[in-house]
């Protein structure tokens, strides 16, 4: 019943702010045109105070945080959206209405245990940005509770009872991806449970600050001294599941592009290590920044001919198993050598597709997706387009969606995303190409050899003096193995000769009983008619002298 009502509450926005009225009907099949004609909630009329952008905003906002993280990622998609629309959803990356600072000092002191003049010697009662899941404080830390007196901070709050929002919408999700398993075709390939279950674990960590903090330091420890990413210092003395304090960062906002411009930033050089930093944090770390849309990026407002890029709100990190970045740097070198019969067979090699795919069929339907973005700057490509053309691809060849590369696609559409504002002429190829190179080089190379040897050996010479007994060990047990697969030959054929036996008197015994049965009648017969029947008795009796001796 809470999945119905939920669902009632959709349709009931969706109706309200007419978002039906954004949908190009022209691209739909005759029949859902015909149905969305016919709807009553056509009957109302569309608010004409609001831009089509304001309504969808709105109605994003007022679903809660589920669908203002759907609006966010697709304020990074002007190519897929248009523009008066993505200039109103980007304010839903930290301009989403605030809730009641009573209710935000409230949870702090609760938290903290103290009262807030005691812990800050200032503190901002106007927000200074607020999300879908929290908002963000100005505050100064107290010189009597902290050694570093008078550090300008940020204080983020989550917001009061969002986890009963987002379980009603991650339970109305469950029920959608089980109808989606059990009445559609594509339902098991796509894997809508498991992506749905990976999303919980993602949203629910977001609500954990002191998971998102242990992410920020771990980001911050992945980037000590590198010039190109830097992270807030984190203040654990201060920070809880439900509120976190945190360095005050004074950079530009990365969608700011004309303040960058004012600075002299190099534009390009920044676009460049946006593209470095993805790939450093997915393959050197495989632990990345999964939440990079343009709300959470500053540009430092130092050495704007070496740009360095700021990170805030860790909630969202991914990360990928060895197996999976060894098969998706290969694919994406094999795909930046425009090698498709590789990327195919790496495909069949990881089981992302059946091993029963045919690879030369496989490598032209991808072939025929990738070779027209070759050679393009980033203003001409459109990953997203390029990505559904790629999943219509993998449809026909039943290639199931692979849940811990779901939130790697994300990041990348945001990637590209971020990377289209700030410098449309950017080559991704030649960007990503040489680091994805030294990178497998550096993984597999003899470099690597030697580093994986020198880090085995003191274990290696820890363990020597044991191998002669480790070994004594291994061919003892190797022999008593051996012997006990003797012993049990043995028992097998002793099990066999048993079984046979047995066969051989139910078949000795069949043959009596059958003989006794049958002299009996023969013998009970002639008495009948009063003729002594010597035979049938002869029979009888020679029947049942076989079952004694049998027996």
């Amino acid at each position: 019943m809470a999945n119905w009502w939920r669902l009632w509450k959709i349709l009931f926005v969706f109706t309200k702010y007419r978002l039906d009225s954004l949908v190009p009907l022209q691209q739909m099949p005759l029949s859902l045109r015909l149905l969305l004609w016919l709807a009553p909630w056509r009957l109302n009329p569309v608010p004409s105070k609001l831009s089509r952008g304001e309504r969808l905003r709105l109605a994003l906002e007022s679903l809660g945080p589920i669908f203002v993280k759907f609006g966010q990622i697709l304020s990074t998609r002007p190519d897929l959206i248009p523009d008066d629309i993505v200039a109103e959803l980007r304010r839903l990356q930290d301009d989403v209405p605030p809730f009641a600072e009573a209710q935000a000092i409230a949870l702090i002191e609760d938290q903290l245990g103290r009262p807030v003049s005691e812990l800050f010697a200032e503190f901002s009662s106007k927000p200074l940005a607020s999300a879908s899941i929290a908002q963000v404080h100005a505050a100064r830390l107290h010189p009597q509770v902290a050694h570093d007196s008078g550090q300008e901070v940020v204080v983020k709050v989550v917001r009061p009872g969002i986890e009963n929002t987002i379980e009603r919408d991650l339970q109305l999700l469950e029920t959608m991806a089980r109808l989606l398993v059990k009445y559609s075709a594509d339902g098991r390939r796509l894997k809508p449970l498991e992506v749905v279950e990976d999303y919980r674990h993602t949203i629910y960590g977001e609500l954990d600050l002191q998971i998102e903090a242990s992410n920020a330091t771990q980001l911050k420890r992945n980037f000590n001294g590198s010039e190109l990413l830097y992270m807030p210092d984190v203040y654990w003395e201060f920070t809880r599941s439900k509120v976190m304090v945190s360095e005050r960062i004074y950079g530009i906002p990365v969608a700011d592009v004309a303040a960058l411009h004012a600075q002299n930033t190099d534009m390009k050089r920044l676009a460049e290590r946006g593209v470095e930093i993805f790939f450093t944090q997915v393959f050197r770390d495989s632990f990345f920044h999964a939440d990079m849309h343009p709300g959470n990026i500053f540009v430092s407002r130092q050495h704007p001919d070496q740009p360095q890029y700021i990170a805030i709100d860790c909630g969202i990190v991914g990360s990928l198993t060895e197996e999976d970045q060894n098969y998706l740097a290969m694919n994406l070198l094999a795909f930046f050598n425009q090698d498709y019969h590789q990327v195919a067979q790496l495909h069949i090699d990881s089981g992302w597709v059946p091993p029963s795919t045919k690879v030369h069929e496989f490598a032209a339907a991808i072939r025929s997706v990738c070779e027209p973005i070759f050679d393009k700057p980033l203003a001409e490509i459109s990953f997203g387009q390029v990505l559904i053309q790629l999943f219509s691809t993998a449809r026909r060849f039943n290639m199931e969606v692979q849940p811990q590369l779901v939130l790697l696609q994300k990041t990348l559409l945001n990637i590209e995303g971020l990377g289209r504002q700030l410098y449309p002429q950017l080559d991704l190829w030649t960007t990503a190409k040489p680091f994805l190179e030294r990178w497998m080089r550096d993984r597999f190379g003899p470099k690597a050899a030697w580093r994986e040897l020198k880090r085995q050996l003191p274990g290696w010479i820890e363990k020597g003096p044991q191998i002669p007994g480790l070994v004594h060990g291994a061919l003892s047990r190797l022999n008593h193995m051996d012997e006990q697969q003797q012993a049990l030959q043995h028992e097998l054929a002793a099990l066999r000769e048993d079984m046979q036996q047995q066969r051989q008197q139910r078949r000795h015994q069949a043959l009596g009983t059958t003989t006794f049965i049958s002299g009996g009648f023969l013998w009970w017969q002639a008495m009948y008619f009063g003729v002594p029947d010597l035979l049938g008795l002869s029979v009888a009796a020679a029947g049942m002298i076989w079952l004694v001796i049998k027996a």
